[in-house]
């Protein structure tokens, strides 16, 4: 559905959350492979041991919810770069929320995160990309996205919202050129998942997801989703009958 990548030496990767988990590991593994990366986040000292020193490592520090930095970043990339083959927006938060637990100050904290980050990402990316007719946005999203899911009140919706704006920028984008690509992991082994209280089935460790969601972009796949031995089986759910799928769920958590 997208076009293959067979060789990363010298292609130009913007990675967005690239201080921890999924997004540093993500780079690390691009690096590995011969891409120049730009690592960008709040945390320069993070992003520092993340680059290693490396040649082909450009930090670009930026706070996603905040617009000016993030045009600020890429205006520093396009400038040494002068453009970009991929934008790989990872960073994201989880709160975990019930409704007898509803915060209206950490739901509108996820959405800006989650949702509005990205969209100050499109903003800035958008337009060179649309005139360079190629290229590729990759947005991490989450199979919490699917469908709806305990303890996931705001996060699950920021992350369906997610997996709607990659459908329609596929639509959208991919007969300009630009190929599209939507991450959805379950359960991996990061920061935003260390203070979990509940079973998390077939968690993996963060390279392992880099390697999965790096092999989904180079065999051209627009919806990438990893442990498939757990991510299959929400998928299946979400075709059910609420009636089933809300059984299946209380049944499967205990929630």
């Amino acid at each position: 559905m997208n076009p293959e990548i067979s060789n990363w030496s010298a292609m130009r990767v913007w990675v967005i959350g690239a201080s921890t988990g999924i997004g540093a590991e993500t780079a690390k593994l691009l690096l590995a492979k011969g891409a120049r990366v730009a690592l960008s986040a709040r945390r320069i000292d993070l992003l520092s041991t993340v680059a290693n020193h490396h040649p082909h490592a450009l930090i670009a520090e930026l706070d996603i919810v905040d617009h000016t930095t993030v045009q600020a970043a890429y205006d520093q990339i396009h400038n040494q770069w002068q453009g970009l083959d991929l934008v790989l927006i990872v960073a994201g938060a989880y709160n975990e929320m019930r409704a007898d637990t509803f915060d209206l100050a950490v739901a509108n904290r996820m959405i800006d995160l989650n949702l509005r980050g990205a969209l100050n990402c499109l903003d800035v990316v958008l337009p060179d990309l649309l005139i360079q007719g190629r290229g590729g946005i990759a947005i991490v999203a989450s199979v919490a996205g699917y469908s709806g899911l305990p303890k996931a009140l705001i996060y699950g919706s920021t992350k369906a919202a997610l997996i709607n704006l990659c459908e329609s920028l596929y639509l959208d984008l991919r007969p300009r050129g630009i190929g599209v690509y939507m991450i959805n992991p379950g359960f991996v082994d990061t920061p935003l998942t260390a203070g979990n209280d509940f079973p998390m089935p077939a968690m993996i460790p963060a390279s392992e997801a880099a390697q999965q969601l790096v092999g989904g972009i180079e065999r051209g796949e627009f919806h990438i989703h990893f442990p498939r031995r757990f991510t299959n089986w929400l998928r299946l759910l979400r075709l059910l009958p609420y009636r089933f799928y809300f059984w299946a769920i209380h049944k499967g958590t205990g929630l």
